[in-house]
């Protein structure tokens, strides 16, 4: 009996699937690494354990390929500098519908600025060392409370809440909004305005075109439930 059991484990290990894992490459030139993916509707779940507890949900549309990484029978270990990602369930639509209902903001607006900062990358780290999906710089995530910046849920309440903070600074303008969480406070008063830095232009281009975009796709899409029927009287 015991050298059944033996068997049978042997026979199990040697047909247990390899750890592997795939990159998704969205048009931005940002990637994902993922243990596995499903899609759901217009979206592309990315499973970035390989189980239940961390995904993120993208647009199908933003991600242009997939590249298989090499597959490899060591457990995959996070190493100590490693950010870790939240271990509860993350649902990004839900997320940033959660957190622009509390602070008052258009879902699609908090959508339009995660698109620009991150590519809805999770571990997204920019080279001025901002972190996580609304990329928050390690002082303003402390000033904001948040502990983890790669909690993605945390991330992106702290993200939205500085965003409606911002406005509310410079009197929901929200070009001047835009500029600062980009540039940060202090150049949009120094110039009075978006500083002439191409980065900064083109970042605040792109959230409104994407914003723009999605408000009329959005109209495109209601108005033809809005407009009059034909009346079915017949002339007299």
């Amino acid at each position: 009996m015991k050298k059944f059991l033996q068997l049978v484990l042997s026979v199990a290990l040697l047909t247990a699937p390899c750890l592997a894992a795939d990159s998704a490459i969205l048009r931005n030139g940002f990637s994902i690494r993922h243990e596995r993916r499903q899609v759901i509707g217009t979206i592309t779940r990315l499973y970035i354990d390989g189980d239940q507890t961390s995904f993120v949900d993208i647009p199908s549309a933003e991600i242009d390929h997939f590249e298989s990484l090499p597959d490899s029978t060591v457990p995959h270990v996070e190493s100590e500098t490693t950010p870790e990602i939240a271990p509860h369930p993350f649902d990004l639509n839900q997320a940033v519908k959660d957190a622009s209902g509390t602070y008052r903001l258009d879902p699609d607006l908090v959508t339009s600025v995660i698109r620009a900062e991150s590519g809805f990358n999770v571990r997204a780290v920019s080279p001025k060392g901002a972190q996580g999906l609304m990329q928050l710089m390690p002082q303003t995530a402390a000033q904001l409370g948040v502990h983890n910046a790669f909690d993605p849920q945390a991330n992106v309440e702290a993200g939205t809440r500085y965003l409606r903070e911002l406005l509310e600074r410079y009197n929901f303008d929200l070009i001047k909004a835009l500029a600062a969480y980009n540039a940060g406070p202090q150049r949009v008063e120094q110039y009075n305005g978006v500083p002439p830095y191409y980065e900064t232009k083109a970042y605040v281009a792109r959230i409104v075109r994407d914003f723009n975009k999605k408000k009329l796709a959005a109209k495109s899409a209601t108005a033809p439930a809005t407009e009059k029927t034909p009346s079915s009287t017949p002339a007299n």
